[in-house]
């Protein structure tokens, strides 16, 4: 799999983690930044991953920043995007299963690197489950075309 991976300032040990990870897994994985502990807006970072999964240039992403709540509004804005805020893995588990997120949001100052690895490792091989949950995406899809021809 293709994964695209940014965090803002508060999250880089968790994405360095998870890049690590990532490899060991055997996915391709770019690191979209930040590079160091200075304070940085994270709407830049949550746009260059979202930009490249909503275009199909990856598969999925991972944003990371102190909630993971601003990520997840900011990716949530592009087409295609479903993404999800996971501190836990049952969120992980069901934003997989019944909403097909392709972004995965995390908070690198609310959740231990112990959990935010089992989070990960859930969120990856956790299948999407189709059914009834397809008729749903199919109107979350058709919201989001009405918002984009205005």
């Amino acid at each position: 799999m293709k994964i695209a991976i940014a965090s803002d300032h508060a999250g880089i040990e968790m994405k360095e983690a998870f890049v690590n990870l990532l490899s060991e897994f055997g996915h391709e994985c770019l690191d979209f930044g930040s590079k160091n502990f200075e304070s940085v807006d994270y709407p830049d970072f949550a746009e260059k991953v979202s930009k490249e999964v909503s275009e199909g240039n990856y598969d999925r992403g991972i944003l990371i920043c102190g909630t993971g709540i601003g990520m997840a509004i900011t990716a949530n804005k592009f087409p295609n995007i479903r993404a999800a805020l996971c501190n836990d893995m049952y969120s992980a588990k069901m934003s997989r299963c019944h909403n097909d997120a392709n972004i995965l949001t995390i908070g690198g100052r609310i959740v231990g690197k112990d959990l935010a690895k089992e989070i990960l490792k859930v969120w990856l091989n956790t299948e999407f489950e189709g059914g009834r949950h397809s008729r749903r995406l199919l109107k979350i899809k058709s919201i989001e075309e009405k918002k984009f021809q205005k």
